[in-house]
């Protein structure tokens, strides 16, 4: 799934749908992941407010995986997209 602002809501709903298959909670969930339970509850509201690194922790304690596989746009000179050779990258607000 590339992440974009369109699709930050059903990233945000697989995240919840992924905690309630697991049976936890959020606090149950925050404590696996260590993080707060407000962050769990920011996360599968509006996730575009979160830091990369906080999901990449909440989706690895989940036993998901989010990883960033290429940059898109101009490099510094104006150059070229950045991204290798059939990745898809991650972009977003």
């Amino acid at each position: 799934m590339d992440i974009t602002p369109d699709t930050l809501p059903a990233f945000a709903k697989r995240l919840m749908t992924e905690r309630k298959r697991q049976g936890l909670s959020r606090a149950q969930a925050a404590a696996v992941c260590n993080v707060s339970t407000s962050f769990i509850r920011d996360a599968e509201s509006d996730p575009g407010r979160c830091s990369l690194a906080r999901l990449q922790q909440l989706t690895g304690g989940l036993g998901l995986t989010l990883s960033v596989t290429g940059w898109q746009g101009a490099g510094p000179a104006g150059g070229a997209d950045d991204a290798a050779p059939g990745s898809q990258p991650l972009s977003g607000a």
